[in-house]
């Protein structure tokens, strides 16, 4: 019997997302909204995601927020921000961002080095900012349309484009190569526990803000995603 790794499942969960996406992009729907023209496949998405977050992701989320003491939790995400720092740089330097590119890989040596191992965030206390860079963006740079939006449960909201930067960037995530498989998996677990629990004041809002929370969650996304690829400043958009 074959055993499943982390990256093995990793790769399955990759494949099995892009498969969904082929699939309902190969599908004809009602396009009420050109930028989402699958949503009732989105929607139904979104529903399972809500369950498993609020029976599972969301109760352990609350219960790390709770429990583990903020220095803990300040060093934990600055630890996994430090993992990424490689692979924001390339990033950068792909999208043709030459300083943001030294800056990232400037970050990274000093918070590996003076901020032990990524845990204290020595670089931002120097003034070297921290760029929020991916793969996704630098297909938008490259000139690749962006595509349907989705939504796939736990990966959550992507567009086609995104969808596939998020399966490079996966691979290129330095967590998915540790060794053994069991230390890659609880690290993994851990990092979206933190994640997660950083997002639990985002539910408040969402929950008070939202007469439609699917709806609300995508424009949102969007949004981010549009001033992102742009740096703070998005070209205007006619109505």
């Amino acid at each position: 019997m074959t055993k499943l790794t982390g990256s093995s499942i990793r790769r399955l969960v990759s494949l099995l997302a892009l498969g969904g996406a082929l699939v309902v992009t190969g599908q004809a729907g009602a396009q009420d909204n050109p930028r989402d023209p699958y949503e009732g496949f989105n929607r139904t998405m979104y529903s399972v995601n809500e369950a498993l977050d609020k029976y599972a992701a969301r109760p352990v989320a609350q219960a790390y927020d709770a429990g583990v003491p903020l220095p803990v939790k300040a060093s934990v995400g600055n630890f996994f921000g430090n993992v990424g720092e490689l692979w924001i740089g390339a990033n950068s330097a792909m999208q043709g961002k030459p300083r943001d590119a030294g800056t990232g890989f400037a970050r990274l040596f000093i918070n590996s080095t003076v901020g032990i191992f990524g845990l204290f965030d020595v670089a931002s206390e120097m003034g070297l900012e921290r760029f929020n860079e991916d793969f996704g963006q630098t297909l938008a740079v490259w000139g690749v349309n962006d595509g349907p939006y989705l939504f796939l449960p736990v990966i959550g909201p992507r567009t086609s484009r995104d969808l596939a930067g998020w399966a490079v960037d996966s691979f290129a995530d330095p967590v998915s190569h540790i060794s053994p498989a069991s230390v890659r998996l609880g690290t993994s677990v851990v990092r979206f526990v933190d994640i997660r629990a950083g997002l639990l004041p985002a539910d408040k809002i969402i929950d008070e803000a939202a007469l439609d929370k699917y709806a609300y969650i995508r424009d949102a996304y969007l949004q981010r995603r549009n001033n992102l690829i742009h740096d703070g400043r998005p070209p205007r958009m006619d109505d």
